[in-house]
C-alpha cells in the first residue's frame, strides 16, 4: 500500500487516514499537519481505488478560497475537470440544491439571495411598519436574533416566548420577516442552509436520491460547524453514508458565530467513527510546538493530540515586558527592522492582537517609521465606522457647514430623519447655496412637525456638545462627544462581539487623544489638530496587495495563516484572556484555544509581549501578565533584557508605586541600543528624579513619576496624577516639585 503513487507523498498517519476502509471517519488534524492534503488525497483515493464516480462525492468547506484550493488539488491528482465534482462551501452547495429544486423548496425559480445589508433594510421596514422604536429594536440586533434561530433550525412556530414580552416581539418580527421574504422570493444566507435541510428532510424521494448519490461526504474545518450544518450532514449520511470529516477541536474559536465544537464528539458517538490523529507539524519549530502543546493541555474535554516535528530545536520564544503600549510598539518596530536588515521581507512579520483597538499603537509606530503595513481582514483604526461617526460629531462642533459630517450622523443614532426629509434638505441647500446645517431653518417651516423637530433637535444636540467641550482637555472633549451624542448607547445595543469591539475602539479613540502631541508649528487648537491628524492617517492608503508590508490582524483573523515571525502582543489579564473570559470558566477554554492558534501561526520565531501599564479603551491600568505566559514551558522562554520595573501600587498605599529592581534571570539584551524615537535612560544614571518619586505640579496637583523618555531639552516625563490621571509633560517646562 505504501508504494501506491497516491500515498507515497504522505506520512504514516496521513496514509492511514486516506486509505481507511469506507465508512465514517474523523480525522483530528493539528495545526500545520497537512489536513487539506489528506482531504484531497482521500477524494482521489475513493475515485481511483474504490471506483467512486466523481459525481458521487460531495466535499464542503467554509470559504470559497478553501473550496477552490480543494477543487484545484483534486483536479491535479485525478486529471479530470472540476466541473464534475460537487465541491463548495456549505452555503454554495445549499444554493446549488435550491436552484435545482426550487419547486420542492417552495421558492420561485428566480428567487433572490439578499446580503446582510438587504436583510437589515427589510427588518427595518417591518419595525417601522409595526410602529416600533428603532432604538428599542435595533435592526442589526433583530436580524441577529433571526439568523441565530435559523442556524439552530428553528422556525417561528417552534419558538416559545417563555412569558418574556421582548422575546414575544422578536418572534413576531421573525414571523413577519419570513412572510415578507416568502412573498418576495427572498432568501438570506441563514435561510439557504435551513431551506436546503428542510427540502431534503420533507421530500422523502428527493432526500433518498441525494443520500444514494452522495455515499461519501468530505467535510473540512468540522470544528466550525453549527447546529443546522451538522443536522444537514447527518441527514445526508443516513442509510449507510460514509462521512469523512477533518477538524481540530483545539482550533475551535468561533462559538460567537454559532460554531459548536461539541459537534466533533457528537459525530464520533452518532456514527461510531474511526478516529485518526495527524500530529506531525510541518510549519513550526519544536520549541514553538512545545509551547502550543503546553497551553492547550490546560483545557479539559479535549479529544487529545500533541503536535511534534521531525526537526529538533528552534530559536527560544522571546518575552518582552514593556513599560506601556508605546514601549511595546517600539520594541516590535525595532525587531521588525532588525529582521528586515537581515534580509527578511516585511511580509514575513505578523503582529497578532486580541482586540482590533490594539492596532492603533502599532499603526502609529509603523507610519512614523514609514514602514508599509496592511491590516488583514479589517480596517485601519481611523477608517472604522464608529471612529468616523465620533469624529463627525466633533467636526460639526468645529465647522457646522461640513455637509459630509452632517449627512453621516444626522440620523445616527436614529432620530426619525428619513431619506425623503434629507433629500428635501439637500434640494433646499442647493437652491439657496446653503450648507445643510443652515438649510435646516429654511426648510423646517415646510416640514411635518416630527421631521422639523428632529432636525432642530439634532442642531441643538451639536450646540450642546460644542458648549460642553469648551475648556476641556482633548481626550475629555472626545469622551464627552461620544457620550452626549448617544453613540456609546447606540453601539452598546449591538449584540455579540461586534458591539463590544466598537465600544473598545471608541474608548481607544479617547486614548489616542490623550497621547496626541500636536505640532506646535501648525498653531491649531488641540481638537482641530487632532481632527486633521485623523484625516491624514485615514487618507494614508494601506500597502497594496503586491507591496512588501508588515501584516497586522486579530488572532481570529490569523487562523489558517502562517508567518516566519509572529508577535503576539498584549498578553495581559483582562486583555488576553479578555475580562469576560477571565471571569467565566465556560469562555476561558476558547480563549486558550485562541492562544494556541496564535502560537501555531509562527514558523521560526515567536515574540510574546505584555505591558506593565497600558492605556487602552480610554483607561490606564496596571495589569498582571497573562496566565497563558505562566502556562508555557519556562525553559523555552528568553526574557529579552534586564530592566527596572514599577510595580502596581500596594493596597496600603494606593497612590505610591514601588520601584524595585527585577531580579529574574535575563538573557543578553535583544534591544538595539540605538532607539528609533527616543532612548530610555536608566534610572539612577541620567534621570533628574527617580522613578516612583512623588511630585507636585502647579496645575495637576500631586502625582507619581512613572517613566522618562528622551534626553536634554526634549526629555518627557510620564506622571500619574491623583486628580488629573496620567500625563506626558516636557520635563524642562513642567515645573515639577519633588515631595
Amino acid at each position: 500500500m505504501d508504494q501506491h503513487p497516491l500515498l507515497a507523498p504522505l506520512n504514516e498517519a496521513q496514509r492511514a487516514a486516506v486509505a481507511a476502509a469506507p465508512g465514517p471517519v474523523l480525522v483530528l488534524a493539528g495545526a500545520g499537519s497537512g489536513k487539506t492534503r489528506v482531504l484531497t488525497h482521500r477524494a482521489a483515493w475513493l475515485i481511483l481505488e474504490h471506483g467512486l464516480a466523481p459525481q458521487g462525492l460531495l466535499a464542503v468547506t467554509f470559504t470559497n478560497k478553501a473550496a477552490a484550493e480543494m477543487r484545484g488539488r483534486i483536479e491535479t491528482l485525478l486529471g479530470i475537470p472540476g466541473s464534475a465534482l460537487w465541491i463548495g462551501t456549505f452555503h454554495g452547495i445549499a444554493h446549488r440544491l435550491l436552484r435545482r429544486h426550487w419547486r420542492e423548496a417552495g421558492l420561485p425559480q428566480t428567487f433572490r439571495i439578499q446580503d446582510e445589508d438587504d436583510q437589515q433594510r427589510l427588518v427595518r421596514r417591518i419595525i417601522r411598519e409595526q410602529q416600533l422604536d428603532e432604538q428599542r429594536w435595533p435592526p442589526r440586533e433583530v436580524t441577529g436574533f433571526i439568523n441565530r434561530q435559523k442556524d439552530e433550525g428553528r422556525r417561528p412556530p417552534q419558538l416559545e416566548d417563555r412569558g418574556d414580552p421582548t422575546r414575544r416581539q422578536l418572534i413576531r418580527i421573525y414571523e413577519l420577516y419570513q412572510q415578507r421574504c416568502n412573498q418576495q422570493g427572498l432568501v438570506d444566507f441563514a435561510e439557504l442552509l435551513l431551506r436546503a435541510f428542510e427540502v431534503l428532510r420533507d421530500q422523502p424521494q428527493l432526500g433518498a436520491h441525494y443520500r444514494s448519490r452522495f455515499r461519501h461526504l468530505l467535510v473540512d474545518e468540522f470544528q466550525d460547524t453549527n447546529t443546522i450544518q451538522y443536522q444537514w450532514l447527518r441527514l445526508l449520511a443516513t442509510d449507510g453514508g460514509a462521512p469523512f470529516v477533518v477538524g481540530d477541536d483545539d482550533q475551535s474559536i468561533y462559538r460567537w458565530r454559532g460554531a459548536r465544537v461539541e459537534n466533533m464528539q457528537q459525530f464520533r458517538r452518532d456514527f461510531a467513527a474511526q478516529v485518526f490523529r495527524l500530529e506531525q507539524n510541518y510549519r513550526s519549530t519544536a520549541v514553538i510546538l512545545g509551547a502550543a502543546n503546553a497551553v492547550i493541555a490546560k483545557n479539559r474535554d479535549r479529544m487529545g493530540k500533541e503536535l511534534w516535528t521531525a526537526a529538533a530545536g528552534g530559536e527560544p520564544i522571546r518575552v518582552y515586558a514593556a513599560f506601556n503600549e508605546r514601549d511595546e510598539a517600539e520594541f516590535v518596530l525595532e525587531r521588525i527592522r532588525e529582521h528586515q536588515r537581515s534580509g527578511e521581507p516585511l511580509a514575513a512579520c505578523a503582529i497578532l492582537y486580541r482586540s482590533n483597538a490594539q492596532s492603533r499603537a502599532f499603526e502609529e509606530a509603523l507610519m512614523a517609521a514609514r514602514i508599509p503595513y496592511r491590516v488583514y481582514g479589517g480596517l485601519r483604526f481611523f477608517e472604522r465606522a464608529e471612529i468616523k461617526d465620533a469624529l463627525a460629531y466633533l467636526r460639526l462642533t468645529q465647522a457646522p457647514a461640513d455637509d459630509t459630517a452632517f449627512e453621516r450622523i444626522v440620523n445616527l443614532p436614529v432620530r426619525g430623519i428619513g431619506a425623503a426629509t434629507l433629500e428635501q434638505l439637500r434640494a433646499v441647500a442647493r437652491q439657496r447655496e446653503q450648507s445643510l446645517w443652515d438649510a435646516v431653518e429654511t426648510l423646517a417651516p415646510e416640514l411635518p412637525a416630527r421631521a422639523a423637530n428632529a432636525l432642530r433637535g439634532f442642531r441643538a444636540l451639536i450646540a450642546r456638545i460644542t458648549a460642553g467641550i469648551a475648556g476641556l482637555e482633548l481626550h475629555e472633549q472626545i469622551r464627552l462627544a461620544i457620550e452626549a451624542s448617544g453613540l456609546r448607547e447606540h453601539y452598546a445595543r449591538e449584540k455579540e462581539n461586534r458591539g463590544e469591539a466598537r465600544l473598545e475602539n471608541l474608548e481607544e479613540l479617547v486614548s489616542a487623544a490623550e497621547g496626541f502631541a500636536p505640532d506646535d508649528d501648525e498653531g491649531l487648537p488641540p481638537l482641530a489638530a487632532f481632527l486633521a491628524h485623523a484625516t491624514l492617517e485615514s487618507g494614508e492608503a494601506q500597502a497594496s496587495a503586491g507591496l512588501d508590508s508588515v501584516q497586522l490582524m486579530t488572532l481570529h483573523s490569523a487562523k489558517g495563516l502562517e508567518f516566519p515571525t509572529v508577535f503576539i502582543v498584549g498578553l495581559e489579564e483582562g486583555l488576553f484572556p479578555s475580562e469576560q473570559a477571565a471571569a467565566d470558566a465556560d469562555r476561558l477554554p476558547e480563549e486558550r484555544r485562541l492562544c494556541y492558534v496564535g502560537i501555531t501561526r509562527a514558523m521560526r520565531r515567536l515574540y510574546l509581549t505584555h505591558a506593565e501599564s497600558r492605556r487602552i479603551y480610554g483607561r490606564t491600568g496596571y495589569r498582571d501578565p497573562s496566565r497563558f505566559l505562566a502556562e508555557l514551558p519556562q525553559q523555552a522562554l528568553t526574557e529579552v533584557r534586564p530592566r527596572i520595573s514599577v510595580s502596581r501600587p500596594l493596597a496600603t498605599d494606593p497612590g505610591r508605586p514601588i520601584v524595585r529592581p527585577d531580579t529574574r534571570a535575563w538573557a543578553a539584551p535583544a534591544v538595539s541600543p540605538r532607539r528609533s524615537h527616543s532612548a530610555r535612560p536608566v534610572p539612577g544614571e541620567d534621570t533628574p528624579m527617580p522613578l516612583g518619586a512623588r511630585v507636585r505640579h502647579p496645575k495637576f496637583g500631586e502625582g507619581t513619576i512613572l517613566r522618562f523618555e528622551g534626553n536634554g531639552d526634549s526629555r518627557q516625563v510620564h506622571v500619574n496624577f491623583e486628580r488629573a490621571g496620567q500625563k506626558w509633560l516636557m520635563f524642562s517646562l513642567a515645573r515639577l516639585e519633588q515631595l
